[in-house]
């Protein structure tokens, strides 16, 4: 669709170029709006990060106040879509519930009907192109300042400099396109007219990504006479519903909240433009009511659509405040939570927390779960499996079976399986008596849990080399990274041995043995090959550096276990003055 559309908007636009120099000032007044509008929205979020934030949190925790958020923020920014699609962004983080959301939303199509009033009450009656330049000038120098906060400044006055600009040429074009063609001629009375523009309203706020670009347009065209007041307010409905698109663009990437949110902007958008499509007769004669309690002109049409625009969204808020409950239970029907892929806890509880030993011992079982399924991610990191390296298979074989590379996300793994867990682990040791908080079996838990970070990103550092070299043209290199598979599989089975076997943590001394005599081996390979030409000196640095990371992975993994099988603190002096031995084997 994208393909098609472009292209034939560039067709449009070339051959409009061709026909009239007064539409080529008018779309570059458009185009000149729009870039104003860019420019605007990244200077506020040069104050996003900190400010807007705490903002947020503090002026959303009631519906009045997320309502009021909503007109004031779209107030200034001027872009109701911007202020959408940070509430989506804030929804998604958990930041704001459902229901804030959707006040902010509601509050948004408020405050976006002042750029109409702005608009029409000061655009077009002052040269505020006389006001544009100053900005531009005092603008451009404060973008290319270093400092963020003046930096975000300059880039709000470069915006507010182009889109004063836009609407004087958009005013000046209307003006001029008078003396070629008159559009008030294609005027559409009645119903058909009011759908037709109402359409048309839709398609130009979908193109242009901005209700605010299409008000300004349409304001414009209808100082010019270029358009009917009946045909101007259609267009204004138009623009209101199509201003959704920009939300449901910014939800795509975000969660089922963020999905709901975007929902209920399309909802209550199409509900409003629904009821002013079939008020239109009425809403009409209240502003003609309301235009002459506050002095706006009978013939004054560009005010009047602003007070249009005002009242129907007013009503629009009306209806459908009193409603948000229902909607947010709607929403969470048809919009259900994406399937939680992410690791629970499964023994930290409350009443857990009672007693100091079971707090300990629910630790301790709780990161013997992040353990095993970090063995799970190390396996995939060395293109490996698990169940392979934990069967009785010689690893010998289970490695040359396994000599296709697997490109395994360790990042994408850790978020899901161990980062939740860890993270629950923390709080839960927060949450425990300060007396505990000193223990040894306390230190050796927390100790375990940052070396399996640790370790995971050691498993990172090696799978990068090793993805190219397992599947190596030069035999030499792709026995060395295979036997570094094969030290670490060992060692994986070996402990797994150890542990099922509920055999003494001395048994792990024999694994430090095998780790220094393999480590030694490994070095005095290593300058036999580079002596005899085998590999290069660039591949020699790269099988130090990943031996390394693989010395450190068997490391971590041997004092992981030996601190997590020690049953009290009695027995933390027994490694210290070890009486049995088991002499290691070097893996060749």
């Amino acid at each position: 669709m994208h393909r098609i559309l472009l292209p034939t908007i560039f067709i449009v636009l070339a051959y409009g170029f061709w026909i009239s120099p007064d539409f080529k000032q008018i779309a570059a007044g458009v185009a000149i709006f729009l870039f104003g509008m860019l420019a605007l929205e990244e200077g506020f979020r040069a104050f996003t990060g900190g400010m807007l934030e705490q903002i947020l949190k503090r002026t959303t925790d009631r519906l009045w106040k997320s309502l009021s958020f909503g007109i004031l923020t779209t107030t200034i920014m001027q872009s109701s879509s911007l202020v959408s699609v940070i509430a989506i962004s804030f929804l998604g983080a958990g930041l704001i519930g459902l229901a804030e959301g959707i006040g902010i939303v509601f509050g948004a199509n408020l405050g976006t009907t002042t750029g109409a009033w702005l608009v029409a009450g000061f655009g077009l009656k002052v040269n505020i192109a006389a006001y544009a330049m100053p900005m531009l000038v005092f603008g451009v120098i404060l973008v290319f300042q270093k400092s963020r906060p003046l930096k975000g400044i300059g880039y709000v006055l470069t915006g507010l400099g182009f889109l004063f600009l836009g609407i004087h040429y958009m005013k000046e074009g209307f003006e001029a396109f008078k003396g070629t063609i008159n559009l008030a001629e294609y005027a559409v009375a009645g119903y058909a007219g009011l759908f037709l523009f109402t359409l048309l309203g839709i398609a130009a706020t979908v193109v242009m990504q901005s209700s605010h670009a299409t008000l300004v347009l349409i304001i414009t065209a209808l100082a010019a006479q270029q358009i009917t007041y009946d045909n101007a307010l259609a267009l204004a409905i138009g623009a209101n519903v199509g201003t959704t698109i920009t939300a449901i663009l910014g939800s795509l990437s975000s969660n089922a909240q963020g999905k709901r949110l975007a929902g209920a902007h399309l909802i209550f958008n199409a509900v409003t433009g629904m009821i002013a499509i079939l008020l239109m007769q009425q809403l009409m004669l209240a502003v003609d009511v309301i235009s002459d309690l506050v002095g706006i002109g009978a013939e004054d049409f560009t005010l009047k659509l602003a007070v249009f625009h005002t009242l129907f969204n007013l009503i629009g808020v009306i209806v459908m405040v009193p409603l948000i409950g229902r909607l947010v239970t709607l929403l969470e029907r048809l919009i259900g939570d994406a399937p939680d892929h992410f690791a629970k806890p499964k023994f930290l509880n409350d009443s857990a927390l009672e007693f100091g030993d079971t707090a300990i011992e629910a630790l301790r079982l709780e990161t013997l779960r992040i353990y095993a399924k970090s063995t799970e991610v190390i396996a995939r990191g060395l293109s490996l499996r698990k169940k392979d390296i934990f069967s009785d298979q010689k690893l010998k074989s289970v490695i040359n079976k396994s000599d296709k590379p697997v490109n395994y996300d360790i990042d994408d793994a850790y978020e899901h399986y161990i980062k939740s867990l860890y993270s629950a682990l923390l709080n839960f040791i927060n949450r425990m008596p300060a007396d505990l908080s000193v223990s040894r079996p306390l230190e050796n838990i927390r100790y375990c849990n940052e070396t399996i970070v640790l370790t995971l990103k050691d498993v990172k550092h090696l799978q990068k080399n090793m993805l190219g070299f397992i599947a190596s043209l030069n035999p030499d290199m792709r026995e060395e990274y295979n036997h570094i598979r094969r030290r670490i599989a060992k060692v994986l089975r070996r402990i797994e041995k150890i542990r099922a076997s509920e055999q003494s943590p001395l048994t792990h001394d024999a694994l430090d043995e095998m780790l220094e005599k393999n480590d030694a081996l490994l070095h005095r390979r290593l300058d036999g090959f580079i002596r005899s030409g085998k590999i290069t000196a660039d591949m020699a640095i790269s099988l130090m550096n990943d031996s390394q990371y693989a010395y450190n992975i068997i490391r971590n993994l041997i004092e992981i276990n030996r601190r997590l099988m020690l049953p009290s603190e009695n027995e933390a002096a027994a490694d210290d003055n070890p009486t049995t031995s088991t002499e290691p084997e070097a893996v060749q």
